[in-house]
């Protein structure tokens, strides 16, 4: 399948990633994490992530893949360990049953066919073992103060993602996808990102101003018409205007999935 990421690799982009980690991002998981067991993560941009997970299933065999190189050089020189190749999540270059554990955050959300995506993660899984997603649900998006060019970028970012034939609100989605793809033994679990003091708000919003003016997200937008340039650069400002308020409050809600092969 030809799927869009929606978002692309620019810097603005790959910051946002680099911040992320096994506590703040897979804390769902780690419970179940232990040393020795071999974890596959799909979707793994720069690796920050990987690296983590890595630590804790040592000295299993961890391997990170995702659908272009640009992200897996900086995984790759960001430590040894792990190892990184370009792969397909519909078609795993694994065997089956290669894994105990196969991870995927904010990947499905990107996908046209997610139920197949995880069929595919649960062919290289073995029996018992976990297969292990978050996505974020763009719709439960909560800030404050309120600003109406806020309103317009979220429906657009929505618009954008949607003509990529992928599903910005996944994660609510999660329960029904696992279902679906032949899962019968699930924990469901949700949890957010909160940025609300001064420097998460100049990180987090700052990071959107950019992204929203230079990266795949403002190319698509204004090739299909639904943004002009001047739309772009008054989301961008409002962006800045919510990270400098003191009162400044951000939340991204997420679903998790725990689904036993």
């Amino acid at each position: 399948m030809n799927d869009v990421y929606t978002h692309g690799h620019h810097d603005s982009v790959l910051r946002s990633h680099r911040n992320r980690t096994a506590e703040n991002s897979a804390a769902y998981l780690l419970p179940l994490l232990r040393p020795g067991l071999d974890l596959l993560d799909v979707g793994c941009g720069p690796g920050t992530i990987t690296h983590d997970l890595a630590a804790r299933v040592a000295p299993g065999r961890v391997r990170g893949i995702d659908v272009v190189e640009a992200p897996l050089a900086e995984a790759r020189a960001a430590g040894t360990g792990p190892e990184f190749a370009i792969g397909d999540v519909y078609a795993l270059d694994d065997p089956d049953d290669s894994y105990d554990v196969v991870h995927a955050h904010q990947v499905l959300q990107h996908l046209s066919d997610p139920v197949a995506a995880l069929r595919e993660m649960r062919r290289v899984t073995r029996p018992g073992g976990v297969v292990a997603v978050r996505d974020a649900d763009y719709a439960g998006f909560t800030w404050f103060p309120h600003d109406e060019r806020l309103d317009a970028w979220l429906a657009l970012y929505r618009a954008v993602a949607r003509g990529n034939d992928a599903e910005p609100d996944a994660g609510r989605r999660l329960l029904g996808w696992a279902h679906d793809a032949g899962f019968t033994e699930v924990t469901p679990s949700a949890s957010i990102w909160c940025y609300a003091t001064p420097e998460t708000r100049a990180w987090w919003g700052g990071s959107w101003a950019e992204r929203i003016r230079s990266s795949s997200i403002a190319d698509q937008a204004l090739d299909r018409g639904l943004a002009t340039r001047d739309d772009l650069e008054a989301m961008s400002a409002a962006w800045l205007r919510w990270a400098a308020s003191p009162d400044g409050w951000f939340t991204v809600p997420h679903g998790e999935l725990l689904a036993q092969a």
